[in-house]
């Protein structure tokens, strides 16, 4: 069979195999230190901060940390914070010329920016691992226990919540260098991938115990998440270049003149980073309820409440436009018309009937325009789809499957990884692992 005859290749490439094995030695860590409990915590006593983690935007920390976070675990705080800081860097490099600096000046100019990404991480982890032990505090009493009382705890559960994450951080770095895939995004994966069991199992129990068609709704159900999962690839692989053919098609069968096989057009420039810019926004409502504590009569507990209900109309309208204008936002600081139109000059490419410089950037501009609109629709679509599962009954554990980022990551993860071992075999001269073509992942190039 082909699929046991590409195993024994991988296996014959030495370097190839060392790297998985690394890359799995280093998630087996992962998930071993995800659930080893805080000092003092009471395992037992978890019960209502599981149940609080079990639905709601809470749920979804718990998901991007590997059940990490209601597990009261050492590294309960997961990677989130190192994406945190991430966008906010990222933005700083807009507003502040310090940072436009450090983007143009290559590698060392990298190397400060990743810097400056831990010191924040750092400092993002000091306040939000004291508010976390404050939300655990208040769980455990509705259990009859309590999280053990003085300033000593809360300095040393901090310090330890802060050191796992960045021991996480640097894990998901090992697995980048020594590994294979993106580490950070690998870790990720592996902490959606592990709740995936425990809700398909849920959600069978729940179809089967109906009175009629539990069976056949379920079926119903992995069809429809199979087809979801056919339009996350299709929007996944959407980040890489547009071939001239259909850029052609795109700006009104006009061709960029000098250009041998790609256009500097991508279909969605922005990949999955909207959604993860709107979740950061909308778990600014969690944090003003005060993680459950506040008084529930309170007018902001009413008003922010519904904003925490995945499957609530305000959260996902917000939450859609929101990605919207992410997109939007995201694509103009990661797409630049005027340096696109400059390259084309220097490299003798033009597009006929416009002239180079200005003109080509304006172009270049209006149609990135053009090409993001539908892109953000689709984005905010996928990202509200497991709102729809709900309506249609699907538990919203299994329901997180069928759209929104967890998908993407899962998928946009998968195609990356597959793409760099279908990498390693093709320089060896191995069969890749399609029987034609080639697997296309987030930042891959259309091959045939």
């Amino acid at each position: 069979m082909r699929a046991i005859q590409t195993i024994k290749n991988i296996w014959k490439i030495e370097d190839l195999r060392n790297r998985i094995g690394v890359t799995l030695l280093l998630i087996v860590v992962y998930r071993f230190l995800s659930v080893i409990t805080l000092p003092g915590i009471d395992p037992q006593a978890l019960a209502f901060l599981q149940d609080q983690t079990s639905s709601g935007l809470m749920s979804l920390l718990d998901m991007f940390s590997g059940g990490a976070f209601s597990n009261a675990s050492i590294v309960a705080m997961g990677i989130m914070p190192y994406i945190s800081a991430s966008i906010v860097i990222q933005l700083l490099g807009i507003a502040i010329p310090y940072f436009q600096k450090l983007q143009k000046e290559g590698e060392s100019g990298r190397r400060k920016m990743n810097q400056y990404t831990r010191y924040l991480t750092l400092a993002v982890l000091l306040l939000q691992a004291p508010a976390y032990l404050v939300n655990l505090n208040v769980q455990m009493k509705q259990a009859g226990s309590a999280i053990p009382s003085g300033w000593w705890f809360t300095f040393s559960s901090t310090i330890i919540l802060a050191a796992g994450s960045m021991f996480v951080l640097w894990l998901g770095e090992r697995i980048t260098d020594k590994g294979i895939g993106n580490g950070i995004s690998f870790i990720i994966m592996v902490g959606i991938i592990a709740r995936l069991p425990q809700a398909l199992l849920q959600e069978i129990v729940s179809r089967l115990n109906e009175s009629a068609g539990g069976l056949i709704g379920f079926m119903v159900e992995i069809v429809a998440l199979l087809f979801v999962i056919a339009g996350a690839i299709l929007l996944v692989q959407g980040t890489r270049r547009i071939p001239v053919q259909y850029a052609k098609q795109m700006i009104g069968n006009r061709q960029f003149g000098g250009a041998r096989q790609y256009s500097p057009l991508k279909v969605k420039a922005a990949n999955v980073m909207p959604i993860i810019f709107a979740h950061a926004i909308m778990f600014i409502p969690i944090t003003l309820i005060g993680f459950g504590s506040a008084d529930q009569d309170s007018w902001y507990v009413k008003v922010f409440a519904p904003l925490s209900d995945l499957q609530s109309f305000w959260y996902n309208f917000i939450f859609a436009l929101l990605i919207i204008a992410f997109t939007y936002f995201y694509t103009a600081i990661t797409i630049n018309p005027k340096q696109m139109a400059e390259d084309l000059k220097r490299n003798n490419g033009f597009i006929p009937g416009i002239k180079p410089g200005k003109k080509t950037a304006e172009y270049i501009d209006e149609i990135m325009s053009r090409i993001t609109f539908p892109g953000s629709l689709f984005l905010a679509l996928v990202a509200i789809l497991p709102a729809f599962a709900g309506i249609f009954g699907v538990k919203q554990a299994f329901a997180q499957f069928f759209g929104g980022t967890s998908l993407l990551i899962l998928v946009g993860v998968v195609l990356d990884t597959l793409q760099q071992v279908e990498s390693h075999l093709l320089m060896r001269h191995y069969d890749g692992l399609l029987k034609s073509g080639r697997i296309k992942g987030r930042q891959g190039t259309a091959y045939s």
